[in-house]
């Protein structure tokens, strides 16, 4: 049973932390008090959860040739011979019946983007497709579950309407920088390209220096939308902006130490004076959303040339 659990990755369900935003964005804009949704919100976070290790299970299980050529990951338990493919369809199977069962009592927007987070697993995992083997379609297609996963918070709140394009946008950049990082931090620790190649097929397109500045050009389109989304809607939250940059910089520093952690972000908690940083930006935010600076408004209200 053990072995099952494993490849459903419980130990990462904390990134659905990301459902959060939404819902929470989707409160401040919409002026809905946080207890009228407080309820579809937990079941909104337990089906995305049962989906996202349905979408672990396939992954687990179809990455196994690949991962026999990885360092660590070749202990993991479908390389080891430890899971019978028969057992991890009926897992993945029961797993989107739950997902998308509890989904389709939260509404049709929750259960369409549902329905599309478990399709990416989909087309990121399953020949002829695999995204996860053409280079930087690994990167773009793996770190849609970003946005995926804020307009799955978005739609506990919101029924009829997307959240703002900026903010989606952000969201899908700042994903892809974290998975460039991670990338990154994976191609150095193997060394060997030859090697990397049998792990991952889109790393005989990578190098380190192509890693790297795709993971700044991700990077830089992220301030952009960030930018765009706290000056429309909240201008005072500028004033984090030099704080998020820090976030990005010092994520990415993480990222060129040998042996990196952001090669298995589950294990960031070990860097707590990072945690203690990120805790400071979430604080500085909330701060930031209470108070009004009325000189930041005639400040920032320019006229077009």
């Amino acid at each position: 049973m053990r072995p099952y659990i494993q490849i459903a990755r419980p130990d990462h369900w904390f990134k659905n932390i990301f459902v959060l935003p939404g819902t929470a964005i989707a409160l401040l804009l919409y002026r809905i008090p946080l207890s009228d949704v407080a309820l579809p919100l937990i079941f909104g976070l337990i089906s995305t959860c049962l989906a996202a290790s349905a979408n672990y299970t396939i992954n687990e299980y179809l990455d196994a040739d690949f991962d026999r050529h990885h360092p660590t990951k070749m202990n993991r338990p479908t390389p080891s011979g430890l899971v019978k493919f028969e057992y991890v369809m009926f897992q993945y199977v029961f797993l989107t019946v739950a997902a998308l069962s509890i989904a389709w009592f939260l509404g049709t927007f929750f259960f369409i983007t549902c329905t599309g987070f478990l399709s990416l697993g989909l087309a990121y995992n399953v020949s002829p497709i695999r995204t996860k083997d053409r280079v930087f379609f690994d990167v773009i297609s793996e770190s849609a579950n970003n946005p995926i996963r804020l307009v799955l918070g978005w739609s506990v709140v919101v029924d009829y309407a997307f959240p703002p394009t900026s903010v989606l946008m952000a969201f899908w950049f700042g994903g892809a920088f974290l998975m460039a990082v991670k990338r990154f931090a994976e191609f150095r620790q193997i060394g060997d390209p030859v090697v990397a190649t049998k792990y991952r097929q889109s790393f005989g397109r990578y190098s380190e220096t192509t890693l790297l500045l795709s993971a700044v050009f991700y990077a830089m389109n992220t301030a952009f939308f960030i930018a765009i989304f706290l000056i429309k809607y909240r201008i005072e939250f500028l004033i984090s902006f030099p704080l998020i940059s820090l976030m990005f910089t010092w994520y990415l520093a993480l990222g060129l130490q040998p042996d990196s952690v952001t090669q298995t972000p589950e294990l960031l908690y070990r860097k707590k004076h990072f945690l203690a940083f990120i805790g400071l930006l979430i604080a500085s935010l909330v701060f930031l959303f209470l108070i009004e600076i009325p000189a930041l408004h005639v400040l920032m209200n320019v006229t077009g040339l």
